[in-house]
């Protein structure tokens, strides 16, 4: 008979612990942010006395006790909220936090492994608002289905079963999901998803959600590259493992995380989600260099390489949100490898408008989801130039790759209140650290979720 395994989490400041050196000492010798043992017969897991400078500190110290106890096979923990509020300035955000970094810690996709995961340890903070529990978990819930949307295979998530997924895990909420096929495509005149999906043996889908819980507030439109899977096109990238290519839809997970973020959190917004869908291969009608697509808007675009088609998509998803008369609009993609070399792996670029850039900065900061403003130079923009159309796709430039992928955009772009957020850098983890897996992190479901709300204020 196998015992249910039960474990209680402290700090090294607990009288249980100072009272006795030789285990206030074995605490505080531990490498890491925690050690786990037990004494008087129980199980103990203690956080060391370390100041948390920020939320995301709490999530990630969660997030490495919960994946811990699962790989133990701890069935239940527990944790009281007046010790989290001891350490940090409002108890309610930090018991959230902790409940989001705890489920996170423990995510796993193994759908495809015959050996399956272990659960997530339960957790109980005792003495806690419900409220604040319930957040941390809806907030968690919201990232990891990005999470699984990012980590599916290209062959399963598509651009034809793509929308059904969306319809599937939206139902019963209040959000409206509109589905467009190729002929609804061709009569919107949306020729850049048009041409892009061409190689591939999928037909492209245009997918529209809007949650609409209070019209008064302003219309905020996010939209968010659906890429399911980019081999680069004719202009064949040539890496060692490209797999993670199916992850060139983060912008689209992004955008349906945040989504269901503000759904389930009953949220008061009016935000409608735009994801232009289609799979970047190689075939016999594939789109080649030099090809010329006519936008909607009359821009003409030289495509220079098939291997920048990310941006071609966007601009009609973001002449749709002019369309729609939005307020606000975010587009989000991982667009870019050179903003990882911008940045790197810890934190996305944002171009736009300057306020709102640092009002989504600091956003960031709370939330985890880190960013950093870029700027957009008026003097790159005639390096776009082309001899055949408007502009090309690609710059004449070898430098400032993702600052001329925002310029291409903001073309296309409404002319007031616009960010285009480039996630390349931060759409996987090679490892498991603090509440992230290895494998896809799901950003941007809480950067825009929260800036959604922030704009509504």
């Amino acid at each position: 008979m196998t015992m249910k395994i039960n474990v209680e989490i402290l700090f090294a400041t607990d009288a249980q612990i100072t009272k006795n050196l030789l285990v206030k000492q074995f605490v505080d010798n531990q490498a890491g942010g925690f050690s786990t043992f037990v004494h008087d017969g129980k199980q103990l897991v203690v956080i060391k006395d370390k100041e948390w400078k920020t939320a995301d500190a709490i999530r990630s110290i969660a997030g490495e006790i919960s994946r811990s106890l699962a790989a133990q096979k701890v069935d239940s923990a527990s944790i009281q909220a007046d010790q989290l509020g001891h350490k940090w300035s409002s108890q309610d955000e930090a018991v959230t936090a902790f409940v989001e970094g705890w489920h996170l810690g423990a995510y796993n996709f193994d759908r495809y492994q015959s050996k399956k995961a272990d659960p997530v340890t339960t957790l109980d903070v005792k003495g806690a608002d419900k409220a604040a529990v319930k957040s941390g978990e809806v907030r968690a819930a919201a990232m990891a289905f990005s999470r699984d949307l990012m980590n599916e295979l290209s062959d399963v998530l598509n651009p034809e079963t793509y929308p059904e997924v969306l319809k599937d895990h939206f139902k019963g909420t209040k959000v409206k999901v509109d589905v467009l096929g190729k002929k609804e495509i061709e009569e919107r005149e949306m020729n850049g998803v048009l041409t892009v999906c061409r190689g591939s043996k999928y037909e492209p889908s245009f997918v529209e959600m809007t949650l609409q819980t209070d019209a008064s507030k302003p219309l905020v439109a996010l939209v968010g590259k659906g890429v399911t899977y980019d081999s680069g096109g004719i202009s064949l990238k040539g890496g060692r493992d490209d797999s993670d290519m199916r992850m060139d839809m983060g912008g689209s997970a992004a955008v349906s995380g945040a989504l269901s973020l503000l759904a389930h959190s009953d949220a008061k917004v009016n935000v409608v989600v735009l994801i232009p869908m289609v799979e970047n291969t190689p075939g016999p009608d594939a789109v080649m260099p030099g090809e010329v697509i006519q936008y909607k808007n009359g821009i003409s675009v030289q495509v220079g390489n098939t291997d920048a088609e990310g941006r071609l998509i966007l601009a009609d998803g973001l002449i749709r949100a002019g369309e729609l008369n939005a307020d606000y609009t975010v587009d989000i993609a991982t667009l870019t490898g050179a903003v990882v070399a911008a940045l790197g792996t810890e934190v996305g670029g944002v171009f736009g408008d300057e306020e709102l850039s640092n009002k989504m900065k600091k956003i960031g900061d709370q939330n985890g989801d880190f960013v950093w403003p870029l700027p957009l130079i008026d003097e790159y923009e005639e390096t776009l130039d082309s001899a055949y159309a408007d502009c090309n796709n690609m710059s004449s430039l070898t430098v400032a790759g993702s600052i001329t992928a925002g310029l291409f955009l903001r073309k296309f772009a409404p002319k007031n209140n616009w960010l285009h957020v480039d996630m390349a850098g931060v759409m996987d983890k090679q490892k498991s650290k603090g509440y992230y897996t290895k494998s896809a992190t799901g950003y941007g479901a809480r950067l825009l979720a929260d800036y959604t709300v922030s704009l509504t204020k």
